[in-house]
This record gives structure tokens, sequence and C-alpha cells, in this order.
């Protein structure tokens, strides 16, 4: 990363902090990834806008990004499954904080891209796999964490299943023709504590590959 590269996602990642706190390892999270190399319009890579991606799909506002990753509480995990890659931002940011991130994604040109962007950054914990995501991935699971970049009226029930006791899920529902981001600790097999958070707004959560 050059040094304007760093002054960039430093002020960024100021620019999230005025509006939400943020952990130190998120904080850090954030100025050390470049944004940039994961949007198609660069002047606006470093505002906190959605920015539009390939396959009619987006990426999150930054800001977006942080709320979900702080509701995660990913820092220092095993494993996170991710369910949507998309442009791969999230998941950059998420391998700052967990060891390993297995990120799905249902959209083969995006899905190709995100792989050729973690190779050029040298990202080694990422792996992602170009799969319908709402069955989840079960050659790893269970899984610490498991994190929706897509929005629906429910978490399938098989991305419970994959998750372990004492896990968290969190994922855009959408409530009242709203979308909220929510977090779900797992403490049992049959008992969830749900935590309804912000507004947000997600692409939604499809079946199948494209």
């Amino acid at each position: 990363m050059t040094n304007l590269q760093s002054i960039k996602c430093k002020r960024l990642a100021d620019e999230i902090a005025d509006e939400i706190e943020l952990t130190p390892a998120v904080y850090n999270a954030i100025c050390e990834t470049q944004r940039e190399i994961f949007v198609q319009n660069v002047a606006q890579a470093y505002t906190l806008n959605a920015q539009p991606i390939a396959g009619n799909q987006w990426i999150s506002s930054p800001l977006t990004v942080a709320k979900m990753t702080l509701a995660l509480e990913c820092e220092d995990v095993d494993n996170v499954l991710e369910i949507g890659c998309g442009s791969g931002y999230q998941a950059a940011i998420l391998s700052k904080l967990a060891h390993r991130v297995f990120s799905m994604e249902r959209i083969g040109e995006l899905a190709n891209t995100a792989k050729k962007r973690f190779e050029i950054l040298g990202t080694r914990n990422v792996i992602v796999r170009y799969d319908d995501g709402t069955n989840g991935w079960s050659s790893y699971a269970p899984y610490d964490r498991i994190l929706l970049s897509a929005a629906s009226m429910q978490v399938p029930q098989v991305l419970f299943k994959q998750l372990k006791i004492g896990g968290i899920l969190v994922a855009p529902i959408v409530k009242n023709n709203k979308q909220y981001i929510t977090k779900y600790i797992k403490h049992s097999e049959n008992d969830y504590e749900e935590i309804c958070f912000d507004e947000c707004a997600f692409v939604p959560l499809l079946n199948g590959r494209a």
C-alpha cells in the first residue's frame, strides 16, 4: 500500500469513527484495507457511499461494513463464514480480524474477481467459493461466526446448524419492509438470542448460482 493509499484509508476509518464507536482492531482493519481495489469508481472509493459493482450488485457503504463487523465480534476467532462475497471488501476486513474467512458467492464473475483481488493483495486466509450460499459450507463447519451480506426475511436453518454453540450470526433481516442489522447468539441448538440494530440496505439473498 502506498503512503497516499494509507492516508486515504486512515481518513475513511476516522470518518467512520466520527459516526460510530470502533474497536481498535476494527479501526486498524479499515486502515489496512485499500478499498479502491474493490470498487469500480476509484474516485468514490473512500467515501461513505455504497458503490455499484458487476452483476448488478453493490458494495456496501463502509459505514455499514463497520457496523456489521462490530456486531459480529470476530476479533481473534478461528473461522468465519460469509454468505455473499460480492466485491470481497467485507471479507478483506474480516481477514484482518479472524484467523480464517470462508466466503461464498453465487455469481461466478464476482467470485472469480474477488479471488484475483485477494491474490493481488497477498491475502492468504480468505477462501472464496462459487456456490449457493443458502446451503452454507459444511466442509469447515461449525463456524465461530457467520455473516450474511444479503437480506432475507429469515436466516436459513442450515446456517444456524453450521454455527457453533456460543457462536454469533449477523444478517440483514427484513421486517415491515425495512432491513435491520440483526445479531443472533446461539446458546444451544434450539435457543437463539436475537438483537436488532440499525437499518441497512443490502441486495436480497437468492438461491442457486448465477
